[in-house]
């Protein structure tokens, strides 16, 4: 067994190194040299230190990042101790419901926001009739209000796990020595589930600052470092690869600064209990259920209103940029007359990217579970680090690494499946150890016991048995490829335009019917797998994501 697990580290590692590491090699290096290919120099870095617009971008970026990070703990700790100390009617479908912006394309949730509250959205044209101004919903505000609705989950997940963890004995000791309940929940309970609030936060911050999407489509004028390191690499006449080379290493350094935080933190204090099962529901009057169901409720409902108030929109006619109140399947009809290529490349690659991530995603998930290691510590390192870097980055470190030379990736669909691998690898990783460690290792050791070789017990025995949890990783990572946009949108090429460019595209010009549309027919297209699957899974008090 052992010999399997150094093949299957050893061949991640090198895949890794030659489709992750190397590509983002060659960016570092591109921001340490003149024009990106000449000399040594950091004068690619001093120029950005020295430049009022860049710095604008950075401070931009984490400014919102850190609000946003703020605002969905201060709306997911309590969601998610209300789901796991609370009776709220409808638990399951709540916590279904409370999972689909995490999978959703962010930046769908961005447009409907501009058709709603935009310069000439909808309220905004209604309140205005009526003799009531409302302010700017572009920029700061918007960007952090899209990545709040969005991003909440991230911390409602870990959170809502660890309350579900905290030893009862522990609460009732704080009780029986007079503390209040508010008292115990804020110097008993939240310390015990820092670790999970901490890693939630770490999730949002680094999303929020390397999303392109929403701050393309709200920023306005306002400059952010995913979409600024996206103009000065494809800009078509301000093209600038060192100064994006250089914006890129500062934007990883940014979320490896954060990461590094965290660990500090956790490294210095014990989180440990001994809780042996869920604590018991607490026992409210009628009057605190009904706010708590209400909360709970009214934050979820809040969070999916963008979503479905595009799919009502995409019913409603435009003239040019304005909407109005006329209904009819216009928007559709303009969408599917142009050609059906954007939506089967997106079914397409997506889900060859989602069957490959997990080909490789489940193996390296068993080793990193199974084998403890040097080795596959670094496998397990090496494995994550794509979640930390930017879609955008990864794209341009790809472009290139394999631009030219022996083996030339650029203009075709498997660049883009490459780069949806990568970046989706975390995930399949994740979901494949953790239903590992569930796994008692003696029936893989009778198996080889038995004179069945290692490979062929992982693929008979361990894989079927890892079934339940593979099939929730597919479906995660096929619909988050297909809402792909960051990476895509630098590396498609003429005949393999996808749905999110052809919604970005639309949104940057003037056809938002035509972006409605496609934006409509990506959530139905990423939502529904999604609803059958934890479906089905809901069964065993758990979600896909």
């Amino acid at each position: 067994m052992k010999r399997f697990a150094t093949i299957v580290t050893l061949a991640a590692l090198v895949l890794l190194a030659v489709f992750l590491l190397y590509p983002l090699a060659l960016v570092l290096d591109a921001s340490i040299r003149i024009d990106g290919t000449g000399g040594l120099t950091l004068g690619n870095y001093a120029a950005i230190v020295k430049s009022r617009y860049y710095l604008g971008s950075i401070g931009n970026s984490l400014f919102c990042a850190a609000l946003a990070t703020a605002s969905a703990c201060a709306i997911g700790i309590p969601l998610a101790f209300c789901l796991a100390r609370i009776d709220i009617p409808g638990r399951a479908l709540l916590l279904t419901l409370a999972s689909l912006p995490l999978v959703l394309p962010s930046f769908v949730s961005a447009y409907a926001l501009v058709l709603l509250f935009g310069h000439a959205g909808v309220v905004t044209t209604a309140l205005r009739g009526i003799g009531i101004p409302i302010g700017s919903i572009y920029g700061v505000p918007g960007i952090v209000i899209v990545f709040t609705l969005t991003l909440y989950p991230y911390v409602v997940m870990p959170v809502l796990a660890g309350f579900q963890a905290v030893d009862a004995s522990m609460e009732e000791a704080a009780r029986n020595l007079g503390g209040s309940r508010p008292y115990v929940i804020r110097t008993v309970l939240l310390p015990i589930v820092m670790p999970a609030i901490l890693a939630g936060g770490l999730l949002v911050f680094i999303e929020a600052l390397e999303n392109f999407g929403v701050p393309a489509v709200l920023a306005e004028d306002r400059p952010f470092l995913a979409v600024d390191i996206f103009k000065l690499f494809a800009g078509e006449s301000d093209a600038n690869p060192a100064a994006a080379g250089a914006l890129s290493v500062l934007l990883i350094a940014c979320t490896a600064l954060a990461l590094l935080v965290q660990r500090h933190y956790l490294g210095k204090r014990r989180f440990s209990t001994n809780a042996r099962s869920a604590p018991a529901k607490l026992p409210l009057t009628p009057g605190l259920r009904l706010a708590a169901t209400v909360v709970s409720w009214g934050i979820v409902i809040a969070s999916l209103l963008p979503f479905a108030a595009v799919l009502m929109i995409s019913l409603l006619r435009f003239r040019g940029p304005v909407l109005t109140w006329e209904f009819g399947l216009g928007n559709y009809a303009t969408l599917l007359s142009g050609s059906y290529r954007p939506l089967l490349n997106t079914l397409t690659l997506a889900s060859i990217a989602a069957v490959a991530t997990m080909l490789i995603g489940a193996p390296i998930g068993y080793v990193v579970a199974r084998h403890r290691s040097r080795l596959s510590g670094l496998l397990d390192f090496v494995g994550m680090v794509p979640f930390a870097v930017s879609g955008t980055i990864l794209a341009i470190g790809l472009i290139i690494a394999f631009n030219s030379g022996p083996l030339v990736l650029t203009g075709g669909w498997l660049i883009l499946v490459i780069a949806y691998v990568v970046r989706k690898l975390p995930f399949a990783i994740r979901s494949s150890s953790a239903i590992v460690h569930q796994l008692d290792p003696s029936l893989e050791e009778a198996s080889i016991n038995l004179g069945v070789s290692p490979a062929k017990t992982f693929a008979t025995l361990t894989v079927p048995l890892m079934a339940s949890g593979l099939v929730g990783g597919l479906v995660l990572v096929w619909i988050t490829a297909a809402s792909e946009l960051s990476a895509t949108i630098v590396l498609y090429a003429s005949g393999w335009v996808t749905t999110t460019v052809v919604m970005y595209h639309a949104i940057e010009g003037t056809g938002a019917g035509l972006a409605a549309a496609a934006a409509a027919v990506l959530i139905l297209v990423t939502a529904i797998p999604l609803l059958l699957i934890n479906r089905r899974i809901n069964k065993q008090e758990t979600t896909v994501v």
